[in-house]
This record gives structure tokens, C-alpha cells and sequence, in this order.
């Protein structure tokens, strides 16, 4: 789980926007992060189910849930561009770090 989670803070040390939340209480190993608003929606995601995250120049994903190649879930946004995409990074690291066990 450590390992898991140093992996995960490491590969998302790029990805964070100003907006993001974290839940840090420490129950279950649950780590929320606020995903980009998608048409008017907040939502969240557990950081400890993330599989991956692709960083493109005009798209972001972030792959979690399921345990076999193609069956989880995945969320896509659209970058404005590479700058975007590398505060998310960032941000989506500075939570992962802020879970990980002390």
C-alpha cells in the first residue's frame, strides 16, 4: 500500500488544479480529489483506485476501479493546454502526498 501510494504521488507530482480537495481522515485509506467540473457537476474521486493517468497536450485521463485490463473506469477532459494539464498533474500529486500515511 505504501509502495502503491509513493508510486502515485510520484507519477502525479504534475497534475493538480487550485480547486482540488482532500480528504485526509485517514478511514479506509480513502483519498478524495475533486475531478474538472464536467457540465455543471462536482465530482470526486478515490486517489487509491487510480490505475494510471495520461497527460497529453490537449487531453487529460485518469484510468481507476477494476482490477483487469479494460475494466474500470475512466475520465477525459480537454485541456486548454499544456499548462493545464501539468497544474492538474501537480495538483493530483500534492493530494496523493497529503494521503499517504504519515
Amino acid at each position: 500500500m505504501m509502495y502503491r501510494s509513493f508510486l502515485l504521488s510520484l507519477a502525479l507530482g504534475l497534475l493538480l488544479p487550485a480547486h482540488a480537495t482532500v480528504d485526509v481522515s485517514g478511514n479506509g485509506g480513502f483519498c478524495l480529489f475533486e475531478l474538472p467540473e464536467d457540465g455543471g457537476k462536482r465530482r470526486y474521486i478515490n486517489l487509491n483506485i487510480v490505475q494510471y493517468v495520461e497527460l497529453g497536450k490537449d487531453e487529460f485521463k485518469i484510468v481507476y476501479g477494476g482490477g483487469a485490463l479494460g475494466s474500470g473506469y475512466e475520465s477525459k477532459f480537454a485541456l486548454k493546454g499544456p499548462e493545464e494539464g501539468k497544474a492538474l498533474l501537480d495538483a493530483l500529486g500534492k493530494a496523493a502526498q497529503a494521503c499517504a500515511p504519515k
